[in-house]
């Protein structure tokens, strides 16, 4: 290999590195100090904890109703994310196998999904709430972050299904194979790539969506853990062993999810253009 390119392989490595490190070595630190009193986190605040002592974690558990909070996060990606894996993918194999008229009036709309922001439309979709009664529901924040997480999915989607050759369904077709089928029997299998990158990406954007959760739910036996969280913290700011330890909790699990994927997102984003 030259010299030179092996040299740029190494500074990219190295960069990349330090990269990960920014962003790792805060996480690092604010579990640490979740095992930390207040005093030890402002005298010594770099210091390894003197025990590892969860009981903390229990407290911050109990006192900052996570595990409501967590439940309630639970049900509301869960299900929005099962909304968005159905509804895309009938509506991938609907664009990429179907000629018909007006398709690509449909994806230019589905585009403005991308490309408009939240706030654009916020004020339009509150008042529909309102006047439905679904503020303070968990629909209230199902139906929004399914119709955000659609037009991702689908065109993601849509490109795994654009690299099949035809003549695979052409064939199904010849058997005897209806549309259903050939969606259930061939499309879907051959998207489990495709659709396991969409479920980390849809739960994690779920899971940590903020905005909508704090303007639709009020009520604290519904509240989500992004809006929980600055419940807890505005009660309990001054106590940082506490705080740390509610948002250790929260965070570590998110993150054991994301590596666990790793794989299948890597796969997910990469085997459409490799088809």
């Amino acid at each position: 290999m030259n010299p030179a390119i092996r040299l740029g392989r190494g500074l990219v490595y190295v960069g990349l590195a330090a990269l990960a490190l920014i962003f790792f070595i805060p996480l690092v630190w604010m579990v640490l100090s979740s095992f930390k009193s207040n005093t030890e986190i402002f005298t010594t605040p770099f210091s390894l904890p003197t025990s590892f002592d969860f009981s903390i974690w229990a407290q911050a558990w109990e006192i900052g109703n996570i595990g409501r909070y967590a439940l309630n996060s639970a049900i509301v990606t869960s299900v929005s994310v099962l909304a968005i894996l159905a509804l895309s993918s009938a509506a991938a194999f609907a664009f990429s196998r179907y000629r018909f008229r007006g398709a690509k009036l449909l994806l230019g709309l589905l585009s403005l999904g991308l490309i408009l922001p939240l706030q654009s439309y916020f004020i339009a979709q509150s008042t529909i709430f309102t006047n439905l009664g679904l503020t303070d529901t968990y629909w209230a924040l199902i139906i929004p972050y399914t119709a955000m997480g659609l037009p991702l999915a689908t065109y993601l989607l849509k490109v795994f299904l654009d690299a099949i050759p035809e003549e695979l369904f052409e064939a199904a077709r010849i058997d005897g194979a209806g549309d259903f089928r050939i969606f259930r029997m061939i499309a879907m299998p051959l998207l489990r790539p495709g659709l396991a990158t969409v479920a980390v990406f849809s739960a994690l954007s779920c899971w940590n969506e903020f905005l909508l959760a704090l303007l639709y739910i009020q009520d604290d036996e519904l509240k989500t853990i992004p809006t929980g969280l600055l419940a807890f913290s505005s009660r309990y700011v001054t106590d940082y062993s506490l705080l740390f330890s509610a948002l250790s909790i929260v965070t570590i699990p998110m993150i054991i999810i994301y590596i666990a994927f790793n794989r299948q997102i890597t796969e997910g984003l990469t085997a459409g253009s490799l088809k």
